[in-house]
């Protein structure tokens, strides 16, 4: 017997288990399909990174029921710092009290552990995993995925959420618009001896972005923060390859006396960056969310976040299909989620690609009107209000998975 479910969702990562429990909890049932197998995926050291959760993201996470369990874990952003090389000219961004956080830190680690475990419990959610595609088939009335095992899956709509290399995207033949920064991110997880009083650090350099993101303290009561260190390919793997305490001293020559004496508490690793973007994320009974659908500079940290946002508005566009009596896979629902996702996304990724491109001019007169600009920026609360709404993720048309 088949058990046909209503979403087909291919990729079972931060954003398409999200999705899962989200259209579970609007009465949508899914199979989850992932080639990773969990237990490795949440394996202490697997993944040092960390991810900004945004108001929107978290106000998600609340509705879908796991914000309870993840709070304990996440570090409130209270403020973001953000300057040229720590020269003069520093810009702030502080929301008001009664408008809370301008987001939480939370280790991917703990993050896919919440939503793991709220999957393994719902029953609407068969999850597939560790498991590998062999075949996809979308016809005029549903989709399948056959697995290497011979298991065939049914489903209304297929969701591709593998991330930038999306297998689902690339048979489609959704053209994909991508530039290759030619540089990689550095991670590493920091302790050190000042507090960070959970302030978020973006110092712009010529070869890329450095962040430092508060986390919460260690049980031993160390101060930790994430580094996020943007430099250029060819000298990525000299970096790496460093000693820890020419590392350290690299990293300290960079980030000034703002927390103090620094040493290493996790692993170093890397990836690369670039930018990809297709303005089509539909196709028959097919729809792309998360980094299947854009994947771009971590230099805002709202990748993740972006993410979600598509999770929140299709699931908000399925209802609204249901409530009309229309098929899951209904080409002009779709169609209204491409739509509606369409100047959000490309207005981030204009903004994170133009950010990178501006801070990244060298020269002293290109470092000075940059700063001349940030200067004019933080006397204008207003301005700087909208940055932080954006940031937050909370203006614009949110779905209501998205609002408080």
């Amino acid at each position: 017997m088949s058990d046909k479910r209503d979403l087909l969702i291919i990729g079972g990562g931060l954003v398409g288990m999200t999705l899962a429990l989200a259209a579970a909890r609007r009465g949508f049932s899914s199979h989850v399909i992932d080639s990773a197998d969990p237990a490795e995926l949440t394996a202490e050291g697997f993944d040092g990174r960390a991810s900004a959760i945004s108001t929107a993201s978290w106000n998600l996470f609340t509705n879908i029921g796991i914000a309870e369990v993840l709070e304990p874990y996440g570090c409130p952003i209270d403020s973001i710092a953000v300057s040229d090389q720590l020269k003069p000219g520093r810009l702030d961004f502080t929301p008001a009290p009664h408008d809370g956080t301008l987001g939480r830190m939370f280790a991917n680690r703990q993050l896919r552990l919440a939503l793991f475990e709220a999957a393994a419990n719902e029953p609407l959610i068969a999850w597939h995993a560790p498991a590998r595609v062999a075949a996809r088939e979308r016809g005029e009335f549903a989709v399948s995925a056959t697995l290497e095992d011979g298991a065939r899956l049914e489903a209304a709509l297929m969701v591709g959420a593998e991330g930038r290399r999306s297998p689902t995207r690339e048979e489609e033949g959704l053209k994909m618009a991508q530039w290759d920064y030619h540089h990689r991110a550095l991670i590493a997880g920091l302790t050190h001896s000042k507090c960070h009083d959970n302030v978020a650090w973006e110092i712009f350099y010529p070869d890329g972005p450095f962040a430092l993101l508060p986390m919460l303290d260690a049980r031993d009561g160390s101060h930790r923060s994430s580094l996020v260190w943007t430099v250029a390919e060819r000298d990525a793997a000299g970096i790496l390859k460093l000693s820890d305490r020419a590392f350290l001293a690299e990293v300290q020559k960079r980030m000034g006396d703002i927390l103090g004496e620094v040493a290493l508490n996790s692993a170093r690793s890397s990836y690369p960056l670039s930018l990809q973007h297709t303005a089509r994320i539909t196709g028959e009974r097919l729809v792309l969310v998360g980094d299947s659908a854009h994947g771009m500079h971590p230099i805002a940290g709202q990748g993740l976040n972006l993410g979600l946002r598509d999770v929140g508005t299709l699931v908000e566009v399925l209802e609204e299909a249901r409530h009309l009596g229309l098929d899951l896979g209904d080409a002009q629902a779709l169609k209204r989620y491409e739509n509606w996702r369409a100047l959000d996304s490309l207005m981030v990724m204009g903004a994170t690609d133009g950010l990178t491109r501006l801070f990244g001019l060298r020269g002293k007169a290109a470092s000075a009107v940059r700063r001349l600009g940030m200067a004019g920026v933080q006397r204008m609360p207003l301005l700087k209000q909208w940055f932080m709404d954006e940031a937050r993720g909370v203006s614009g048309d949110a779905p209501q998975l998205l609002r408080a």
